[in-house]
């Protein structure tokens, strides 16, 4: 059973698929941090998409498509993945539905967590995300859980995207291009839409009711 998760920068697609991959041993397949993990590599497709994350833009295509084939080839994804952040366009929906049936998968639920664009600047200009375990946490909602995170709090750190101008271009050119993915979606009988401003544990029980049908 594959999951495709969807959301703007800063819905909570990270928190919730690792609520998941705990409770269902799934695998998360985060597009975000395949492209942050190519940028730490610092290979030249790396600096390429560190440049592109700079400036609010997404990678292309060709880059993203390249970086999901080398993880399907992967016997462990089999049939428990959720897709965070990937397909952002038609496109990229239509390669992924190739990609599958190429190792015989499908998609079994498409749930979009759907947040307004004043809630996700609150959330992003806060976020932290651990370097050793990748737990995101937020400045202003989690400040107790930072203070007593695990790894300790200095391995929380902000990403170079996230501030204000940023934010608001990626959030436009995620309503531009990942739009006309989720109408295409929504038409499908495993397509279910979540109030993302809800209580993370709300949110997480209704996740849990869709999959657990």
């Amino acid at each position: 059973m594959n999951i495709i998760l969807f959301g703007p920068p800063g819905a909570g697609k990270g928190t919730q698929a690792q609520f998941i991959v705990q409770k269902y041993n799934y695998f998360q397949l985060s597009m975000g941090d395949l492209l942050r993990d190519e940028v730490k590599t610092k290979t030249s497709l790396g600096a390429k998409i560190e440049k592109l994350i700079s400036n609010g833009k997404f990678a292309s295509d060709e880059i993203v498509n390249s970086l999901l084939k080398q993880c399907l080839n992967n016997l462990k994804f089999r049939d428990r993945i959720i897709f965070d952040g990937y397909p952002r366009n038609i496109e990229q929906a239509k390669n992924l539905k190739i990609l599958l049936g190429g190792f015989d998968q499908t998609i079994s639920h498409i749930i979009f967590l759907n947040v307004s664009k004043d809630i996700i600047k609150k959330r992003i200009m806060g976020r932290m995300t651990c370097d050793k375990c990748n737990m995101t946490l937020n400045e202003f909602f989690n400040k107790e859980q930072i203070e007593l995170h695990p790894c300790g709090k200095e391995f929380l750190k902000k990403r170079k995207d996230d501030n204000l101008d940023v934010v608001l271009a990626r959030y436009e050119t995620y309503m531009k291009t990942t739009k006309p993915v989720l109408d295409f979606y929504s038409k499908n009988a495993n397509f279910t839409e979540i109030d993302g401003a809800a209580e993370i544990e709300q949110i997480t029980n209704k996740i849990n009711a869709v999959l657990n049908v």
